[in-house]
Formats: C-alpha cells, sequence, structure tokens
C-alpha cells in the first residue's frame, strides 16, 4: 500500500454518494462475510461468548451492529469491558490466521495490497453505506485490511480516514439541512413514491409515541445526531441510510410529524427472545401513521431480518399503523418479489435444497457457473420463502414465522428513491 499524505484522502466519496443500493448488492460482500463468520467460528472454540460479542458488534449474521452498550446490557458487562473483550479477540484471530498461514484469498483480491489509500477508502465506505455498518466503519474496515495482508500501520490509517469521511459527513449534514426547504417538492415526490409500497391495516391510527423506545444507548457516541426542525429537536441516528430518510422525510409536505425508534419489539429467533427497534414512526398530513423500517437492499432476505419484520408489521397493524420496509433503493421488496427470474436458476436452487441443506460453496459453484446475482438469488428466497441464514451460510426450506407475503403491500409503479 502506497504511504500517500496524511490527510484523509479527497478523492474518496461521502457515504451519501449513491442514491441507489442497487449496484452495491453483490456475492463479493457474502463471500467476504461468509470467510469472518468462519474466522469467528473458530474464536468459539475460546469462548462463545467472546465469539458472540464478535458477531454482535461486527453485524455479520445480517442485522445491524450493536452498540457496545446494548451488547454489554446482554452479558451484565460494563461499555469498556465489552470493548477490551472484542478488542482482544480481533487480535487473536489476526494472530491465528498469521500462524496458519492462510492466505485469504478473498480479502486480498477485494482490498489489494498494491492499491492505493483513496481507492480502499472509497471501497471500505461503500460497504459500509450498503451495509449500514457505520457504528462499526473503523472496526470492519481494520480487521478487512488486516485479512488482506497490509501491515497493521497501513491499515489504521486507512480505517482512521473511513472514520474520517464518515464523521465529516455528518458534520455537513447539520449545514445542509438549511438547505433542505429547497428541496422539499423533490422529497415529498420521494415519499409519495413510498406511500404505494405501505401495507396499510384498517382501523384507527394510535397515536405516535412520544419519546424513542432506545434508552439503553440512546446516547452512543458511535451514533450520528442532527437537529430537524419538523420535531424540533437532536434526532440521533446509526447510519447514513437512516440518516436519508430522516431528512427526506423532514423536508417532505407530506409528513406532519415523526418519532425515531418508537417502539422496542420482542421477536422469537429460533426460541431466543430478540428484540428490534424500527427506525422510525411517520405520521402523515392524512392522519395515517407508517412505521418504517431501513433494512440495506442486500439484507432484506435474510431469516433474521424477516422474523424481526414479520413481528414489527404485526406491531404496526395493532396499532392502525401502515408497514413499510425502507431498502435504500427503487427496489423494495414488492419488487424483488416480482422480480424477472431465469426459471432455471430457481429450479437449480430447487435441487440443491432437495438434497439437503446449502451452503455456501455449492451457491458459490452455481453462482460461477451461471452468473446468478445477489438480487436474483434474494427474490428467489422470498418467493419461495425459503430461509437464508447468514454467518454462516446456510439456505434451506422456510416456515410459516416469516411469510414473506405478509410482509409486503402490491409492487408501485413509482420509483423509490
Amino acid at each position: 500500500m502506497t504511504a500517500d499524505a496524511q490527510a484523509a484522502p479527497e478523492a474518496s466519496a461521502d457515504p451519501e454518494f449513491a442514491d441507489d443500493l442497487e449496484t452495491d448488492v453483490s456475492f463479493g460482500l457474502e463471500e467476504i462475510n461468509e470467510v469472518l463468520a468462519e474466522l469467528i467460528d473458530g474464536q468459539a472454540e475460546r469462548s462463545r461468548r467472546d465469539a458472540d460479542i464478535l458477531r454482535l458488534r461486527l453485524g455479520v449474521s445480517g442485522a445491524r451492529p450493536e452498540t457496545l452498550a446494548r451488547i454489554g446490557a446482554r452479558y451484565d458487562l460494563a461499555r469498556d469491558r465489552v470493548r477490551q473483550l472484542h478488542t482482544r479477540s480481533v487480535g487473536q484471530m489476526l494472530r491465528e490466521t498469521q500462524l496458519s498461514g492462510s492466505r485469504l484469498a478473498a480479502f486480498t483480491r477485494r482490498y489489494p495490497l498494491r492499491a492505493r489509500d483513496p481507492a480502499l477508502t472509497r471501497a471500505l465506505l461503500v460497504e459500509t453505506y450498503a451495509t449500514e455498518t457505520d457504528l462499526v466503519g473503523n472496526e470492519l474496515a481494520y480487521l478487512k485490511l488486516r485479512l488482506a495482508g497490509h501491515p497493521p500501520e497501513d491499515a489504521k490509517r486507512v480505517a482512521g480516514y473511513v472514520m474520517q469521511r464518515i464523521m465529516a459527513w455528518q458534520k455537513k449534514t447539520n449545514r445542509r439541512l438549511a438547505k433542505l426547504h429547497d428541496a422539499g417538492a423533490l422529497a415529498t415526490s420521494q415519499v409519495n413514491s413510498w406511500l404505494g409500497h405501505v401495507d396499510w391495516p384498517g382501523g384507527k391510527a394510535a397515536a405516535l409515541p412520544i419519546r424513542s423506545a432506545r434508552t439503553i444507548d440512546g446516547d452512543d457516541d458511535g451514533r450520528g445526531r442532527f437537529y430537524l426542525d419538523k420535531v424540533g429537536r437532536d434526532v440521533r441516528f446509526d447510519s447514513a441510510l437512516q440518516a436519508r430518510l430522516l431528512q427526506t422525510l423532514n423536508a417532505s409536505a407530506l409528513v406532519d410529524t415523526f418519532q425515531e425508534h418508537p417502539s422496542a419489539i420482542t421477536f422469537d429467533l429460533d426460541g431466543a427472545e430478540q428484540v428490534t427497534y424500527p427506525t422510525i414512526a411517520a405520521r402523515f398530513t392524512d392522519g395515517r401513521v407508517a412505521l418504517i423500517d431501513v433494512q440495506p437492499l442486500g439484507h432484506v432476505g435474510f431469516h433474521v431480518n424477516r422474523a424481526a419484520s414479520a413481528a414489527a408489521r404485526a406491531h404496526a397493524h395493532g396499532n392502525g399503523w401502515g408497514w413499510l420496509v425502507w431498502t435504500g433503493s427503487h427496489i423494495g421488496i414488492p419488487e424483488l418479489l416480482h422480480r424477472k427470474v431465469d426459471a432455471h436458476l430457481g429450479a437449480r436452487l430447487q435441487e440443491l435444497l432437495d438434497r439437503g441443506p446449502v451452503f455456501w460453496p455449492a451457491v458459490r459453484q452455481l453462482r460461477d457457473e451461471t452468473d446468478l446475482d445477489l438480487l436474483d438469488f434474494t427474490a428467489l428466497v422470498l418467493r419461495n420463502e425459503w430461509r437464508w441464514d447468514r454467518a454462516p451460510f446456510l439456505l434451506r426450506p422456510g416456515d410459516s414465522a416469516t411469510t414473506t407475503a405478509a410482509l409486503s403491500a402490491p409492487p408501485s409503479p413509482r420509483r423509490q428513491r
């Protein structure tokens, strides 16, 4: 890696540079995650708790990365102790990888040793944005580069650039908000297109909550914050994708008010109780309310997210609210359900499933033989109600608890931006 100037590379774009995640969804990131999950599984042989902390913090299961405070609450540990355990586990994982002589080809291909800092910074920013992993942008960037073979000092420098760009973007957002009134017409058009995707129930909508349900980590330093005049206060967010949604709702004339993370919703995941905090509840000027959750386009097919969505939808409809998964793309779940996919690809995957659970090597081989892309794969998962687990990859027939048909409304002809 070339040692560039010590300032963050100006050639790197802000996390907001893509207005649609469609082009950033690929099997490449899933391959990186699969290898990372295998390495974390190796840590579980030493300490199941420490391996779980890594999974939760890095978001390898497909759910959002968790703050140190939330992880600490799970295990009755102080935030600093969670940080220490996480750092120690990452160090052990890197040492064991080096001692084994493993050549992590997926990482070296994606983050080449000869690549210059601006190119690496941009690539890692794109991944952070597309996977909603801003909370751990520094940790993931450093780990990926080290696994690719970059020296510690180079990996630390580039990971620092990634976080500098994310933090600079968050600071500039407040200045940009002053100009959002000029973009009100565009925001209203965008919100109007989303309304066609909302799964509306019957009945009268319950009142909006007056405060966030996230109390354990509401003031976490890793989260972004900006002042939104529509609600007259600072609003917290975890990612640039969430910030995009908040900015659009704040500027749209169709939106009366909103509350971020309005509900803590419990759901069952393989016998263990989990909790999800949908991103926002918005009340529109016609009096209707919709519960909206940000889920990156490449993540909507994961079992953990579908289970969370089923519980959140039931909660929303119980309150007389609509339900919407916003993917950061004009492609939403309805479009994926109606996506045209080569019938041969579906038949090949069904043949694999008929023989038993399908693991990553089989899907990678099918991808190499047929040019199967991740959006087509996700569409097939949703349409056939297969269960797709991540970390490690596992595909199998699904169950009725996460029926896709219950998670989305019919597709709208208008584009979601």
